[in-house]
């Protein structure tokens, strides 16, 4: 057993302190590809967020768990020694992360992920169909890849203001049972 703290680059805690940091415009980390490894990235990625409200941190951390995941489960970054890394950009309106993995694990044709590509959020889909790039279709404002299999890059958009995003509009007076 080897504990997540081991997983960290000297000088890089604070990335992974779950608390307000110093400031900054990007922060890149890449990660061994291995599942057990998830909380590190959750953690990774509700610090980059920390200063934002509690809803977007979790909306935020959603969203690059699921392309982490992904990352892990479809490409070669799940390989012996392999890594994906993600790249935090913090704008004035909101924050983009993108998630560069070292490839497709099975030969695919070039080109970026389309619509059909979406994994689904239908609640009665089977095992193995996965919900990820549905929900960050679903929730993110903006989100794309760079069309390449050999070395791709996922990339979402998600802005501060949540007024009219998806998360926000779960919990309508309508939806509200009284027991």
């Amino acid at each position: 057993m080897v504990p997540l703290a081991s997983f960290i680059k000297p000088f890089h805690a604070h990335y992974f302190s779950r608390a307000e940091g110093p400031p900054f415009r990007k922060r890149r980390y890449s990660f061994a590809g291995l599942p057990c490894l998830m909380p590190l990235v959750r953690a990774f990625l509700d610090t980059s967020a920390a200063e934002r409200s509690l809803d977007f941190r979790f909306v935020f951390t959603l969203l690059g768990s699921e392309l982490a995941n992904n990352s892990i489960a479809h490409s070669l970054s799940s390989e012996h020694g392999s890594t994906f890394t993600l790249i935090v950009d913090r704008g004035a309106t909101g924050m983009t992360l993108i998630c560069q993995d070292q490839g497709a694990r099975y030969p695919m044709e070039p080109g970026p992920f389309t619509a059909a590509d979406l994994d689904t959020l239908d609640p009665d889909a089977g095992p193995g169909s996965g919900r990820g790039l549905g929900l960050v279709n679903a929730l993110a404002d903006r989100w794309g890849d760079n069309g390449n299999p050999k070395f791709r890059q996922v990339w979402f958009h998600l802005s501060y203001d949540l007024t009219h995003n998806p998360w926000t509009q779960t919990n309508t007076a309508e939806d509200k049972v009284e027991c």
